[in-house]
């Protein structure tokens, strides 16, 4: 994918990149035009395509820094201990954290694979896979050590998955509930799931603190 160098080619394309984003998000991808885009950038329309030769090359740059984006958030939040309740409360607070601050790219995420062609669909689906298979270990790793009651380890994280990401659809920050909040009735709701004790779900409010102090 050809790219500007220098400062203002880089601000311009992150420009492009978050406009993008929040156009996607309310107005769905077939409907924004590149022109639309450039507009809301204050570019020429020919300009956008020194940076994303088509419009999808473009959705594909937005899916794909989303899910690297989370997968080195997890990476820098996963706790050193090897503790599979510690793991798991740390996976769920970094996984909503991350999407309730990226909301409208969480969105895109979520809805526009279909927009992509088969390569590009493919690579995000391997990133998606890479990073699914963290919490499939950690359910594993609760399970093999008695911690969790696990029948179908797959089934278990794909239920969580879903729950934990679909925060995005009702929260507001200004409404009754932070941040913290949400995730310490997650975390406690995602232990019972997987068969923890009440005393073990205790664990997840000073995880959560670690993670948000981290």
């Amino acid at each position: 994918m050809a790219r500007t160098t220098g400062s203002d080619g880089e601000k311009t394309e992150a420009a492009i990149r978050e406009a993008a984003v929040n156009l996607i998000a309310r107005h769905g991808f077939d409907a924004v035009t590149m022109r639309q885009l450039a507009a809301q950038v204050g570019v020429q329309a020919a300009a956008l395509y020194r940076y994303f030769p088509t419009k999808e090359d473009l959705l594909f740059r937005l899916m794909d820094d989303h899910m690297r984006g989370l997968i080195a958030a997890w990476e820098a939040a996963c706790p050193a201990s090897r503790d599979p309740l510690a793991r798991l409360t740390a996976f769920i607070a970094n996984h909503i954290r991350f999407h309730i601050e990226r909301r409208h790219a969480t969105h895109v995420s979520n809805m526009e694979l279909r927009s992509l062609n088969h390569a590009h669909l493919s690579d995000i689906l391997r990133l998606r896979g890479a990073y699914e298979k963290e919490l499939r270990q950690i359910l594993r790793d609760g399970a093999d050590a008695g911690l969790f009651e696990i029948s179908d380890v797959v089934l278990t994280a794909m239920a969580i998955i879903q729950m934990i990401t679909g925060v995005i659809v009702w929260f507001r920050p200004d409404e009754r509930l932070s941040v913290a909040d949400v995730t310490n009735t997650y975390q406690t709701m995602t232990l019972r799931l997987v068969g923890a004790t009440v005393q073990e779900e205790r664990t997840d409010v000073h995880v959560f603190d670690e993670v948000r102090a981290g």
